[in-house]
């Protein structure tokens, strides 16, 4: 017997999910929180969910009540019989603690993990973990897809001469390298030494920057301090423009901010997480690219039991 597809968001992913929806002609489906006087709150299915494989459209950006609202939404479909369980994350939070870097810390990725598998969740699927390794942290499959996928035609669309990418740290090595391979561009690697949590000492620049244009390659942007910081730099040792591609637009503090001062020509990013722009920002300087076609591709593969591993690869 066939299981049928269905597809459902968390209230502030429903953005996103509607967009997946419509790229598989389905209609989102249909469920509703009821919010208690104290802020609690209750989701529920608004059609059946028997025998049905229910994908769960959540984004687990701020606040922690998505990440709550998604481990409610998969427990009430395992509870009503759900067939399959598919937490579609396109950004997976608490992906930053990943490891113990400092005596005495939590590994948030680790327990957001345990918290999925816990409350019944079959598979997961994301994009542009901040570490590979997070996928060895769930003991069920989880579909890790790349945003090179989209960013690498947007990239051979603007015919760039002199080409270079370039990390904005050490930790980004691996994926510019990936980029430069595929491009056939020199990379350049960001040296930076930090003084505290979002807060960038100083920074260099490995490789030749002189009359190159350099797109910076990241898997997230937050503060943007590292991201305007190795603009900046970058300029100032003689770069023809900087540009930059973030996955993952947390923009939290001064980001905005700090984007808009900077020497930066374009930021390229994807909706895993909706922008906030302040009024007054200028619209033209980030630009954003949607990976609702690519969910809903690997979706649809997932459902079909197709394969699909040139989008988990750069």
């Amino acid at each position: 017997m066939e299981h049928p597809i269905k597809i459902f968001s968390t209230r502030n992913s429903r953005y996103l999910a509607e967009k997946i929806a419509q790229s598989l002609n389905m209609e989102l489906g249909k469920s509703e929180v009821t919010v208690f006087s104290d802020g609690e709150f209750q989701p529920i299915y608004l059609e059946s969910v028997r025998g049905v494989s229910a994908f769960i459209v959540c984004s687990t950006f701020p606040p922690m009540e998505n990440f709550m609202e998604l481990l409610l939404m998969i427990d009430a479909a395992k509870r009503a019989s759900a067939y399959k369980v598919i937490a579609v994350i396109p950004y997976f939070g608490w992906a930053r603690q990943d490891r113990k870097d400092r005596p005495r810390v939590s590994i948030g990725a680790k327990l957001a993990a345990n918290l999925l598998e816990a409350a019944g969740c079959d598979r997961v699927m994301c994009a542009d973990l901040h570490a590979d390794q997070i996928q060895g942290f769930f003991d069920f499959p989880v579909d890790h897809i790349y945003a090179s996928s989209i960013f690498l035609p947007y990239l051979r669309s603007l015919k760039i001469e002199n080409l270079s990418i370039a990390a904005p740290d050490m930790g980004s090595a691996k994926r510019v390298n990936a980029y430069a391979r595929i491009l056939g561009c020199p990379m350049i690697i960001c040296h930076k030494s930090r003084e505290k949590p979002n807060v960038v000492g100083s920074m260099t620049a490995i490789g030749e920057v002189e009359g190159r244009n350099i797109i910076i390659v990241d898997d997230m942007v937050d503060t943007a301090g590292t991201l305007c910081k190795a603009a900046k730099m970058l300029v100032d040792k003689g770069a023809a423009s900087v540009r930059a591609l973030c996955t993952h637009p947390v923009l939290s503090g001064q980001a905005y901010e700090n984007i808009a001062q900077s020497p930066l020509e374009e930021l390229v990013v994807t909706d895993t997480i909706p922008l906030r722009a302040p009024q007054g920002f200028d619209p033209n300087k980030i630009k954003v690219i949607s990976v609702a076609e690519l969910f809903g591709d690997v979706i649809d593969k997932v459902y079909r039991d197709k394969s699909f591993g040139t989008m988990m690869m750069y």
